[in-house]
């Protein structure tokens, strides 16, 4: 997996603008079940599209992004956590042991672009 660290502002607008489907990971690493879920993604990375971008976003460096997410796509802040990004809108998101490629990729399917 090719993370992308997310670490400004002006990478969310680049991330609601982009248009193609965008994945987020907010990772505490402070936090087994974080460090558990990241490891999944990267094991199962494989099934990802390779135009799916994937931003990585440390919680404990960049707690205030997260925040920023929170308010853009209206989504309650949670770690771990990831979101799918397309069109300006959250079509998915989960957190800790329901994180799971496998239901990425399905929407992921389910989109046109």
């Amino acid at each position: 997996m090719n993370w992308i660290l997310l670490d400004s502002i002006n990478q969310l607008e680049d991330i609601k603008n982009h248009s193609k489907p965008v994945l987020i990971f907010k990772h505490s690493t402070r936090c087994p079940v974080s460090s558990m879920a990241k490891r999944n993604l990267e094991l199962e990375a494989v099934l990802l599209p390779e135009d799916v971008q994937t931003y990585f976003l440390d919680l404990i460096k960049f707690r205030d992004l997260s925040n920023q997410i929170a308010e853009i796509w209206k989504i309650k802040h949670e770690s771990p956590q990831v979101l799918l990004i397309h069109k300006q809108k959250c079509i998915y998101n989960n957190s800790h042991n329901e994180i799971n490629i496998a239901d990425i990729v399905v929407k992921i399917n389910e989109l046109t672009y």
